[in-house]
């Protein structure tokens, strides 16, 4: 571990909804800088004017904000290393390109894209590197006065980093432990374009992350191949002192088949992979969010992250402080996770019992208000505490226990068929009459006169609390009848009971 104090980054494109993938390395940004006593800088990289997105900046803050994810400076949060848009920073940038350019360290490049097209065609895995560059038109193969002469006259070109052959980059991961890298694989990239006077993800990040004086780059597999030229980069500007420790993570796979997880996997399979929901701007086209459907935050961070990495214990359940203190980089994942959809549902389920049966009805209250009914909170906590652990999102509670707030209309045919015997209005009526006689209308009040009266009667248990179900729910479902009784009150069970025997006779 670095003596510097543990800073980390994370850095998304304003480009759309940020992808569930983004939200787990935040988490894992997060978790290690909370861990370590660190900080975690909100820095964007909107560097690629062509796919910024309207409101997509708002969009993922608004994510984090939901999520509980603080960061402690960035964007919006301010600190001392800003500015924290890549797009505000071109002059510093600038000066870090020439820089490179004055030691013969990069050059300029005036290929047109229709000439580079050209060398692809004619040259089957053509790349801009070493044993190619002198066949192009750059400055390594022009004169000082030629090159001076085309950017005079407003010639576009890009700044590529001359990278040689003959020698084995290391980098030192926390995951995948030492990666090897021969320099001869690796093309001359564009660090700067003078079409829109910015440069590209390698040059701006490198920068950005000395400057901002990160310590550890933790990102998606997915940048792997970068970290190679990031290594030469610093080492070109004499920072190799400095050079932060990486970790790229494993990526997210489909629930099914192969490949990495997309918004099409969840379109398919009905499950949602942005953590709210989004409107896109460039299509009208919604997609819905975890927070949309029904997640608790607490749930989805539980969920991802167990997504590729492991405690090593058979414990499922943390909280956001014990994965800060268990949480180990090292103990990531190589291979890639698989998105298991099912088990986000358990998580949530969990959650749900987690939760107070008082918080519980404070989410479902407005949905019983929802749909016309006018009841007190702690009747609603009644109902939530016999029906929470049946349900996995609290917005499935009213199809569930509605029939606590409204009398049914209609009976379920195949219930009735089942459950509805010959003599079952002749039974109801006489337990109508034994409820009548009640005074004590308490689950312990009602169920052993019930019970002994089924009994002095030669009654079947079973047939008879099945067609007083029936009676007060209308279907064959909810909790024990006694607790369903107790709540409904001596009046309203009768009224329901008198009700279906009239109905079903």
């Amino acid at each position: 571990m670095s003596e510097r104090k543990v800073r980390v980054r994370f850095a998304p494109s304003p480009t759309g909804a940020l992808h569930i993938g983004g939200v787990r390395t935040a988490l894992y940004n997060y978790l290690f800088a909370r861990q370590h006593d660190g900080e975690l800088i909100f820095r964007i990289e909107d560097t690629d004017s062509n796919r910024f997105v309207p409101g997509a900046e708002e969009y993922i803050l608004d994510s984090f904000r939901w999520l509980g994810i603080k960061f402690d400076e960035g964007v919006t949060f301010g600190g001392e290393h800003g500015p924290y848009r890549q797009s505000e920073r071109r002059k510093i940038y600038k000066r870090y390109v020439e820089q490179l350019l004055e030691e013969g360290k990069a050059y300029y490049a005036f290929d047109t894209p229709e000439e580079l097209e050209a060398k692809r065609a004619a040259h089957e895995n053509f790349q801009y590197d070493a044993s190619t560059r002198l066949q192009m038109r750059n400055s390594l193969t022009m004169s000082a006065e030629e090159v001076d002469r085309l950017i005079a006259d407003g010639q576009q070109f890009v700044v590529r980093f001359r990278i040689d052959g003959g020698r084995e980059v290391e980098v030192n991961d926390m995951i995948r432990g030492k990666v090897v890298v021969k320099s001869d694989i690796l093309d001359d990239k564009v660090l700067y374009k003078s079409a829109d006077e910015l440069p590209t993800y390698h040059l701006a990040n490198i920068v950005d992350d000395h400057l901002m004086e990160i310590t550890h780059v933790i990102r998606g597999e997915e940048w792997l191949p970068s970290a190679p030229l990031h290594v030469l980069l610093y080492e070109a500007f004499g920072w190799k002192g400095t050079m932060p420790e990486f970790a790229h993570l494993p990526l997210l796979l489909k629930p099914e088949g192969k490949g990495k997880l997309s918004k099409r996997d969840g379109d398919r399979l009905g499950f949602p992979v942005f953590p709210l929901e989004w409107n896109d701007p460039k299509t009208g086209e919604v997609s819905r969010g975890f927070r949309e459907c029904g997640y608790f935050p607490e749930a989805v961070i539980n969920f991802l992250a167990l997504l590729g990495w492991n405690p090593g214990t058979e414990q499922e359940l943390f909280t956001k402080e014990e994965l800060v203190q268990v949480f180990d980089i090292s103990k990531c994942s190589k291979a890639g996770a698989r998105f298991d959809y099912q088990k986000a549902i358990w998580f949530n389920h969990e959650y749900i019992l987690r939760r107070s049966n008082e918080e519980m009805a404070q989410l479902f209250a407005p949905i019983v208000a929802n749909n016309g009914v006018d009841e007190s909170l702690e009747r609603v906590t009644k109902v939530v505490a016999m029906m929470k652990d049946r349900v996995n999102f609290v917005n499935e509670l009213w199809d569930l226990c509605s029939f606590f707030f409204i009398p049914p209309t209609s009976y379920d045919e195949k219930t009735v068929k089942k459950r509805w015997k010959e003599d079952s209005a002749k039974v109801m009526s006489e337990l109508a009459d034994v409820l009548s006689n009640l005074s004590d209308f308490s689950i312990e009040g009602q169920e052993p006169v019930v019970l002994k009266w089924v009994e002095e009667k030669g009654y079947k248990l079973g047939d008879v609390m099945n067609a007083f179900r029936l009676a007060l729910v209308g279907e064959g479902k909810g909790p024990g009848m006694f607790d369903i009784s107790a709540f409904l009150g001596k009046e309203e069970t009768l009224r329901r009971l008198r009700r279906a025997i009239d109905e079903l006779h």
